[in-house]
């Protein structure tokens, strides 16, 4: 059965791979991004995203079945966290209500294993608490300093994931029957990795930060495939994720140290039956 997607970042990279899948199975796709798609919007705008989220439900005639947002960018300057923050989240917001209409809504985002990376708190903070004013300036002051204008990108994506994770469970998605998920891509090799990539110092310099030892960098299409599992009917229970797919850099980074946010306090809690079963 034909599904009606909406596609951010259509026109390259990984939300073009997305959208090319789709199309060769026979599924209607509805691209948005700045030009060379079916929607033609700009994301780092309120208006614009509001325009485009509008138009596209129009082209899908008031239902769509799933929404991947895959529009971003990697530039260190507030325009960044507007994309890539406000671009996905009230994009999607906007496009809640037609999601909610389909038999078996799905919707997934971008976010990236740099979420994992240094970030501005007080940037991180704004985002999520939707104050996009603040953000761009927060964004600002960091970008007039190189020591701290590449941590606008994995600030956005951390606030990316922490939304993802904050809102799934919330009645507007998980009670209005929409998985909301995330895919944490490593070092994929699209035209806004290019450059970097091409040079072995570029290489060299990549690979410290997104350590890939599982068939170093990926194309497109290994993200394009997860992120259709996550918009599929199969997918019924997975909410709030960010799955790493990113050739065990999140392994690499982080080890097995993922259940230690709860040893603490069960420690207190084993410390008082084994002083109980002393006695």
């Amino acid at each position: 059965m034909s599904r009606t997607f909406v596609i951010t970042g259509a026109a390259s990279g990984i939300g073009r791979a997305t959208a090319q899948l789709l199309t060769d199975r026979g599924d209607t796709v509805i691209g948005v991004d700045l030009q060379g798609v079916d929607v033609s919007g700009d994301l780092s705008t309120r208006e614009g995203r509001r325009a485009a989220a509008a138009e596209a439900t129009r082209l899908a005639g008031g239902t769509v079945d799933a929404v991947i947002a895959c529009a971003g960018l990697s530039l260190p300057k507030p325009l960044t966290a507007s994309v890539n923050f406000f671009g996905m989240t009230e994009f999607l917001e906007a496009l809640q209500p037609a999601l909610a209409r389909a038999e078996a809504p799905r919707a997934a985002l971008v976010s990236s294993m740099a979420s994992m990376q240094p970030v501005a708190p007080p940037l991180v903070d704004a985002l999520l608490d939707g104050d996009e004013e603040r953000a761009l300036q927060i964004a600002t002051e960091l970008a007039e300093d190189p020591r701290t204008a590449n941590v606008i990108y994995p600030s956005s994506k951390r606030a990316i994931s922490r939304w993802v994770r904050r809102e799934a469970p919330t009645e507007r998605w998980a009670g209005a029957g929409i998985p909301l998920n995330a895919v944490a891509p490593g070092t994929v090799v699209t035209a806004m990795t290019k450059d970097l990539l091409a040079s072995e110092q570029g290489r060299a310099m990549t690979d410290a930060y997104v350590p890939m030892p599982l068939n170093s960098h990926q194309g497109p299409e290994s993200i394009a495939h997860l992120l259709l599992w996550l918009a599929s009917v199969e997918n019924t229970h997975r909410a709030g994720q960010t799955i790493y797919c990113d050739g065990g850099a999140d392994v690499v980074l982080r080890g097995d140290d993922v259940w230690s946010w709860n040893d603490e306090a069960m420690a207190g809690t084993f410390a008082s039956i084994g002083a109980g079963l002393r006695g």
